[in-house]
């Protein structure tokens, strides 16, 4: 994290002059953009910058966004709020389905389901997000007009709104995580505990609840962790497509505005997100495979 939030610093604040014209508008005075400069402190050094604005950012203080015309802290927290409900959302059909469909087509390799699951992962998965919106919203908008075209959520909380951009995000990972989630779990059915058991004459059902599915989760549970920093900043796209007022389309705003101090908490909170879910993941691990022990060579 704090490579990363070195990174954005020196991308976006190294050249001072240029922070002044975005902040202050460019029809400012070169008088206006070096009193400006001076009152914030951005005559000291690179370095000392850098601390006061990475301190700043640990205690909650973000500074202003010069688009909104508001803290930085104020409009992104119900943003955030926003995303995480369509992130939750998401993740939840796309791990509902997506390992359901991946552990009975890893049950039986080879079978129809098997082979029906395959595609249908294949197709979903080559489909961009984009495309699938386009797609999904040509059916149940303008052709069936069931659903609303737009999530924007006007008139307070609508799960209807949220139909069509979850499907969307779920389409798009859930054949994915199926196809991981099947190849882990035909892995396992071929191991030689699960060829004992079954020579014992345990059902596939026990065999699977009891021996197989807790080892085939291992490699899934990566890909579901790798999904929510994907849910929660990948998103852009689907969100400006619907107008949903969250965290992605407020990324894409203060990309398009050139909003410096906006940017930089967007990628700092990406950063957070991304660092908690691997730390997640390794708790899970070592839930999901006591042998596992964390910061140890298996």
């Amino acid at each position: 994290m704090v490579v990363v939030s070195f990174l954005i610093f020196l991308a976006l604040e190294v050249n001072i002059e240029e922070v002044a014209v975005k902040v202050l508008g460019q029809y400012s005075t070169p008088e206006q953009r070096a009193a400006w400069l001076l009152e914030n402190g951005y005559t000291d050094p690179f370095l000392v910058r850098y601390l006061r604005w990475l301190g700043g950012f640990v205690v909650g203080e973000w500074g202003q966004s010069t688009y909104f015309r508001a803290p930085v802290m104020d409009v992104l927290l119900p943003r955030l709020g926003a995303s995480a409900v369509l992130a939750g959302g998401a993740l939840l059909v796309i791990v509902t389905f997506g390992l359901t469909l991946g552990v009975l087509a890893g049950m039986r390799p080879g079978s129809l389901l098997d082979r029906v699951v395959s595609v249908f992962s294949v197709i979903t998965t080559s489909i961009p997000d984009f495309a699938s919106a386009v797609f999904l919203s040509a059916i149940f908008v303008f052709w069936l007009g069931v659903l609303p075209g737009a999530s924007t959520m006007i008139s307070g909380f609508s799960l209807k709104e949220l139909i069509l951009p979850v499907s969307v995000l779920g389409l798009y990972s859930m054949g994915y995580l199926a196809r991981v989630t099947r190849a882990s779990m035909a892995d396992v059915m071929s191991t030689h505990y699960i060829r004992t058991a079954r020579l014992k004459g345990a059902s596939l059902s026990r065999m699977v609840l009891r021996h197989a599915l807790r080892n085939a989760l291992i490699t899934p549970v990566t890909v579901i962790m790798l999904q929510l920093p994907w849910l929660l900043s990948g998103v852009i796209v689907v969100e400006v497509f619907y107008a949903y007022k969250g965290f992605g389309s407020l990324l894409y705003d203060a990309a398009l505005n050139q909003d410096i101090y906006l940017i930089e908490a967007c990628a700092m909170i990406s950063v957070l997100v991304v660092v908690l879910s691997q730390i997640f993941s390794d708790l899970l691990y070592g839930w999901l495979n006591p042998r596992i022990q964390l910061g140890e060579k298996s």
